[in-house]
């Protein structure tokens, strides 16, 4: 307990007083506890007389630019809040300046409830593994049927261009965290530049990580009841949140990124991968999608990029869980890997 507070960079008398002023509702903090998983915004458990939170900060250290965004985190859940999308209630955003840690954290409530880490659900049954895809479908359609504008979100991110500035960014965000790029990484960057896809005006409030261990499940129900980790959210292209997720069907079933690849899926009760978009497609009321090859190897190229930058704080000793973070840095070369497969076979909805 105490030894996570010290991580924050804060006691746990002073974290206590910070937030009963901050927080009309917070009083008598007792135990600050670091959750095992995530790889990027350090995130602990808050325990209080007054009820369970969570804090969400991001971590010490030299970051990346634009990285570790708890500020648009707050930002967006906040806005959120009253429309058909679940996120955890939002209580308080200390930016860096004020944060008695001097790293800007929020503190969000508690949301009792399950994550699925194994996209299989080898412990649900086939009617509830159905049901969950289709919950988390449906959230995703509704996410991006949301007028950002109506949110109070319409400078939420840059117009137009949505891939041009991502390959961008993300090409950056690679090449700053390896001396030695690869020439797989180096192709996929060449390919998407020669591939991309004209401005076609489709403009959402997307994720940016939108998968299946960053959403929380009721109890004992398949509803979703908070959307988790939108620290890459921005207005962009929606087909880039549905192509992420639909990476999970191309990853193997094994290690420590999971995936649906290997799977008797009519067996377990999941949707396939054109069943799952075909879903998705008559929720929003689209046509065929084009381009999809391209969706998918730029999904792959950016979750690649990532992962090196994950793998690069780990090296410089920032990383919120570094033996896990050098785990995925490990598999930048199989994701480069299935993008080129794509770039070179194409996909078929």
């Amino acid at each position: 307990m105490k030894e996570a507070a010290k991580n924050l960079g804060i006691s746990l008398p002073d974290l206590d007083a910070y937030l009963s002023n901050a927080i009309p509702e917070f009083a008598g903090l007792t135990a600050v506890t670091k959750f095992g998983t995530g790889q990027s915004n350090p995130t602990y458990q808050l325990t209080a007389d007054s009820g369970t939170y969570v804090l969400r900060s991001k971590p010490p250290g030299r970051l990346l630019p634009s990285a570790h965004a708890v500020e648009r985190e707050f930002r967006v859940m906040q806005a959120l809040a009253e429309t058909d999308v679940p996120v955890p209630a939002v209580l308080h955003l200390a930016e860096a300046e004020m944060s008695p840690s001097r790293r800007a954290f929020f503190v969000m409530r508690y949301l009792p409830g399950r994550i699925f880490w194994d996209p299989a659900l080898p412990d649900s049954a086939s009617r509830e593994r159905a049901a969950i895809y289709d919950a988390m479908n449906a959230a995703l359609a509704a996410l991006h049927d949301i007028d950002p504008a109506a949110v109070g979100l319409a400078d939420f991110g840059k117009p137009g261009n949505y891939f041009a500035r991502q390959l961008d960014r993300w090409s950056q965000q690679y090449l700053a965290s390896t001396d030695t790029p690869s020439e797989a990484m180096t192709d996929i960057m060449a390919w998407l530049g020669a591939h991309m896809p004209p401005d076609d005006g489709q403009v959402a409030l997307v994720h940016g990580d939108y998968r299946l261990d960053n959403i929380m499940f009721a109890p004992d129900t398949p509803q979703i009841i908070g959307v988790l980790d939108w620290e890459l959210s921005t207005l962009g292209h929606p087909m880039a949140d549905l192509a992420y997720q639909c990476m999970q069907w191309r990853l193997p079933n094994a290690g420590d990124m999971r995936g649906l690849a290997g799977i008797d899926r009519a067996a377990y009760g999941l949707p396939d991968e054109a069943q799952y978009v075909a879903a998705y497609v008559a929720r929003r009321g689209l046509g065929a999608i084009d381009n999809w090859p391209f969706y998918l190897v730029f999904a792959f190229f950016r979750l690649a990029a990532i992962l090196a930058g994950v793998a690069a704080r780990a090296a410089a000793g920032n990383a919120s869980n570094p033996a896990m973070a050098r785990k995925y840095g490990a598999a930048v070369p199989a994701l480069a890997a299935m993008a080129t497969i794509v770039m070179h076979e194409g996909a078929d909805l």
